[in-house]
């Protein structure tokens, strides 16, 4: 017998949950998709008019189809969820948020990927609360710190807060053309969705302007708590990516006991999306062995 592929679609997943953090109650927005015993959780990076659904929507299908419950958070300050201004720690921002939205549905325990910010975040959660933790999928972030072979802040970074402060369809494809190793994928459909998600939200892109100008350092360096991580973890890096040295993947690998690193030559910063059908075979050939 054969059965029908599940429709997916940003609209018919798309949820809401009102959460508190450190006495600030927050509307955060998810997007649920699929049914399992065991849940994966995609976490986005931090670029103007990112969201769960524009990073991931090439990643979602494999999963669902392979029987694992999808959830993609719309981390404060992106999407369709609340904005803040950061004064502290974003990475223990967002872990914090995701506890509570974990809390909220139920599930004690999920595998997280993260790329960027979202790596980052995932690794905070790991070492707050190491028991809501699987297995841990990062890609082009995880820890802070300064690359001793890549002047800082890098120039994909730099083109980042630009369009930050600039949100502009020429800066946007600056930014986009150091953002992939080939950026002949990048269509105008694509550009202009991105355009107009940043505009959108111009409250956004304002809060992070101040976020910055309250605390340059939004992503801490985990280096010296990374020994701490129990969770296997397979790390998956660009050798091109211009935002994020591969270096850090190299004191991820080194520093968190049952780790592995993956380099994609050809490969910017958005494994997931420039590699999907490789990336999606390797996480679920980790996932399920």
């Amino acid at each position: 017998m054969t059965t029908t592929p599940l429709t997916i679609t940003e609209a018919s997943t798309s949820r809401f949950a009102r959460l508190l953090d450190e006495g600030r109650e927050l509307q955060i927005h998810y997007n649920d998709i699929g049914q399992g015993p065991q849940t994966v959780v995609m976490l986005h990076g931090s670029g103007p008019g990112a969201t769960g659904w524009a990073n991931f929507h090439r990643n979602i299908q494999p999963l669902v189809d392979a029987g694992y419950r999808v959830i993609l958070m719309d981390c404060p300050g992106w999407g369709k969820s609340d904005s803040i201004v950061c004064t502290g720690s974003r990475s223990d921002l967002n872990a914090r948020v995701l506890d509570r939205l974990l809390e909220s549905l139920g599930l004690e325990q999920v595998h997280i990927l993260g790329n960027s910010m979202g790596g980052h975040s995932a690794v905070a959660l790991a070492l707050q609360q190491p028991q809501r933790v699987g297995k841990l999928v990062l890609m082009g972030g995880g820890t802070g710190g300064v690359s001793p072979y890549a002047p800082m802040p890098t120039e994909g970074i730099k083109l980042l807060q630009g369009l930050y402060r600039d949100p502009s369809i020429e800066n946007l494809k600056k930014m986009m053309a150091v953002f992939v190793f080939d950026s002949s994928d990048l269509t105008e459909e694509l550009f202009q969705t991105r355009l107009d998600n940043m505009l959108a939200r111009r409250d956004h892109l304002e809060n992070f302007v101040k976020s910055l100008e309250a605390n340059p350092r939004q992503f801490p360096d985990f280096g010296p708590r990374l020994g701490s991580i129990q969770s296997p973890t397979l790390i998956i890096w660009g050798r091109n990516d211009r935002f994020v040295p591969m270096d850090t993947g190299l004191r991820l690998v080194a520093g968190i006991p049952q780790s592995e690193l993956h380099v994609f030559n050809h490969c910017g910063h958005w494994a997931q999306w420039e590699h999907a059908p490789r990336f999606n075979r390797m996480v679920l050939d980790f996932l399920q062995h």
